[in-house]
């Protein structure tokens, strides 16, 4: 599914909130790497969302839960005869260091970016346009203009408590992901709907949609139902009406 443009819609808060950190999470990864000031600023700035994102009292906990969920689902998962074994208890062993390692973190997600007074003067500034300008802000330019290795010691200490989040939150998002079957589908006149199983509820929708098309999807759902309406695409890249013509897509309900 390479060629394919993927888009996915979480159908509850918890997935949202994991979907948004990895978001945050996979431009910092991007970033931090490169050498450039204006890379530089892209990967500060991604760590002031993180440590927004992750402030959420409750998130360590919320993690755990999903953590636990997981695990006593595929614990059950694992009594059906043509379940591959070995590859399960690999699984429910990642799950496991997972917990571990997220508790040994004595404090909370996020708190090293959060409570950084660096981080917190660029942070007030951001919120004017143009407000980190080099006059604004000289000890931000100042750090700009410092070699790599300095930049790097930074990163790293704002990753310490964000890294064993992430280490689960990647390994819950890839389980739900991988746990659907992928349907060939059609939305008659742009649209396309149906109804799910509350006792089973779905955690993400993903759909996949060939560039040809040149349509994107509205999704919308809750635990009973949900509905695709995709929605036409000019050349110049402006959103126009919602497509009459019937799309072809692939689609996966994720439910672990």
């Amino acid at each position: 599914m390479s060629a394919l443009m993927t888009f996915e819609q979480p159908l509850n808060e918890r997935i949202r909130t994991f979907l948004r950190i990895e978001h945050l999470y996979e431009q910092v990864q991007h970033f931090i790497p490169q050498n450039g000031i204006a890379a530089r600023r892209v990967a500060i700035t991604t760590f002031i969302d993180l440590a927004s994102v992750t402030a959420r009292s409750d998130l360590k906990n919320e993690i755990f839960k999903e953590l636990d969920r997981l695990f006593n689902t595929l614990r059950r998962i694992s009594k059906q005869p043509e379940v591959n074994t070995d590859a399960l208890e690999q699984v429910l062993a990642n799950l496991s260091c997972a917990v571990d390692v997220l508790r040994q973190l004595d404090f909370p997600i996020g708190q090293n970016a959060r409570e950084d007074e660096f981080l917190k003067a660029i942070s007030q500034r951001n919120s004017l346009p143009g407000g980190a300008c080099r006059f604004d802000l000289p000890h931000y330019h100042y750090w700009l203009l410092q070699p790599t290795d300095v930049h790097q010691a930074w990163f790293t200490h704002w990753l310490e408590d964000l890294e064993p989040a992430m280490t689960a939150i990647k390994l819950m998002l890839s389980l739900i992901r991988n746990s659907a079957e992928t349907r060939t589908l059609t939305a008659n006149g742009g649209f396309f709907q149906e109804a799910l199983n509350p006792e089973f509820p779905a955690q993400l929708l993903r759909v996949w949609l060939a560039p040809a098309t040149n349509c994107y999807p509205e999704i919308s759902g809750h635990k009973n139902r949900y509905s695709i309406r995709f929605v036409s695409v000019e050349l110049d890249g402006k959103a126009t009406v919602p497509c009459d013509e019937d799309v072809p897509f692939n689609l996966a309900c994720c439910v672990l």
